[in-house]
């Protein structure tokens, strides 16, 4: 996941020091909704993304490359899905999130927000094989399963007042090791580890989700000027958006029909 410290220097006293507690709260939730409208935002341009390149990829005329009766891969779906072009496709978002991570501090609000629009544009693109894996209805129901469990697992994270910090060690040794078994995976193709990734994925993930809520909750300060309040929301949707593509991918593998 992608952490964002801030390292601008705010005062902290004067006239910051003379807001209630009502104003604190109105900030807190305006800092949130701007968050989740990012993160939303993302999650479109990534869907409409994903379902453009795949209409573009299919055709009705006869190819080789048939995926069902009378529908087929052109000569665009068979560069980008199974030609070198992949890789670039594939690795495209991994270079623009790395950039944005490590830029994000240095760049104005506007050109963050381009960044994370394109870097969700670039994993719609990625995204397209799902189409060609999965039925079109399992898609979607996968879709709004995520949502909802999404929904509830960050409203928790809000919420609680229980601190959840001593869960983020260990989410991210979770994660670590996913990495690593899914690096194995490739070697081995197995499908009973796949699903052992699976499981071990939506666990990891729904527990980021509270615990990363909480944490963008906690990193909101009053004293904040636009520009650093602005920097922290769109890191902070990026977070939250990796955790719900994450999830939603691997409920995917669970629970996704797919095509014959």
């Amino acid at each position: 996941m992608s952490d964002f410290n801030r390292n601008v220097s705010v005062p902290r006293f004067g006239a910051t020091a003379t807001r209630t507690q009502a104003e604190i709260d109105q900030g807190l939730r305006a800092y949130m909704l701007r968050v989740y409208n990012y993160m939303t935002l993302g999650l479109a341009i990534t869907g409409a993304a994903a379902l453009g390149i795949y209409m573009l990829a299919v055709s009705d005329v006869p190819t080789s490359a048939a995926l069902a009766p009378g529908l087929y891969l052109n000569e665009f779906g068979v560069a980008l899905f199974f030609s070198p072009l992949r890789w670039v496709v594939m690795l495209a978002p991994l270079a623009a999130v790395f950039f944005l991570s490590f830029r994000v501090d240095r760049m104005s609000v506007g050109a963050a927000q381009g960044v994370f629009w394109l870097y969700a544009a670039l994993v719609g693109v990625s995204l397209a094989s799902i189409f060609l894996v999965y039925t079109h209805e399992s898609v979607i129901r996968v879709f709004f399963i995520t949502a909802a469990a999404f929904g509830g697992l960050s409203l928790y994270g809000y919420t609680t007042s229980r601190s959840l910090s001593g869960m983020g060690s260990f989410l991210m040794m979770g994660l670590i090791g996913i990495i690593i078994a899914m690096v194995v995976n490739i070697f081995l193709g197995s499908t009973m580890l796949q699903f052992v990734i699976s499981v071990a994925g939506v666990l990891v993930f729904a527990g980021l989700t509270a615990y990363d809520t909480q944490r963008i909750k906690e990193m909101y300060f009053a004293g904040d000027d636009d520009v650093v309040a602005g920097r922290k929301a769109i890191m902070g949707a990026l977070t939250l958006y990796l955790d719900f593509i994450n999830l939603f991918l691997m409920l995917l593998q669970l629970f996704g029909n797919r095509n014959n």
